[in-house]
């Protein structure tokens, strides 16, 4: 069966099917090349902020995730890290809001493939049903068995094409939200640890920042 032929035997809805799997198709490029973006770039990324904040090397860090601002945890990074004087509950209170707020980034577009996933073989199913009614419409009970049978048969079995349509849009749609809510999954569970280990590096820096201070305070007073 040819794309015109599937088309016809479709129905009208075949175009609203085409219409979501071209949309699904687009948007699942962009959010393909959005995860591989942050695959290649993050994790060294990350590792060499922490690494230079270790070493007290806050200007080079921030740098650092200044150049690399269009990745989410280089900006969650950056809310904490440009705070000025921030006590630990500032900077933890800083990191989690920016992270709330990179959420809808990282989540971006899945609420258009949930509404494809339950639409399309809701679609294909009325397709198949106005097909049905088609089929059966020229049909009278004295012409069960005789000529008119064979094509009410071809009907009813064109008119599955749109529903085999719809699961194949529905199906391909679900595959490629799945893996984008796993990468989400990852990606969440390496700001938390990524963003636990930062401030636990500042904590440290915290610390030693007061007990220097009092030191100064004690020799000070002597």
């Amino acid at each position: 069966m040819g794309i015109q032929n599937l088309f016809e035997a479709g129905g009208v809805v075949m175009l609203p099917l085409l219409a979501f799997s071209v949309l699904a198709g687009a948007l699942m490029i962009e959010r393909a090349k959005f995860w591989l973006q942050i695959g290649k770039r993050q994790n060294r990324m990350v590792r060499e902020v922490l690494n230079l904040y270790r070493l007290d090397n806050l200007v080079s860090a921030v740098e650092k995730l200044q150049k690399n601002v269009d990745l989410p945890i280089a900006r969650i990074f950056l809310a904490g890290l440009q705070l000025e004087r921030p006590t630990p509950e500032k900077f933890r209170l800083a990191l989690k809001s920016e992270a709330q707020a990179e959420i809808p980034t990282l989540k971006r577009f899945q609420a258009v493939f949930d509404t494809i996933i339950g639409l399309a073989p809701l679609l294909g199913l009325l397709g198949t049903i106005l097909g049905l009614i088609r089929s059966f419409a020229g049909l009278n009970i004295g012409d069960v068995g005789g000529t008119k049978t064979s094509a009410v048969t071809a009907g009813i079995s064109e008119a599955l094409v749109a529903t085999a349509s719809g699961l194949v849009v529905a199906i391909f749609v679900l595959l490629g939200a799945s893996i984008f809510r796993g990468l989400y999954q990852k990606q969440i569970t390496m700001i938390q640890e990524y963003g636990g280990q930062l401030e636990i590096l500042f904590l440290d820096r915290y610390e030693q920042l007061e007990h220097y201070g009092k030191q100064e305070k004690t020799y000070g007073s002597r």
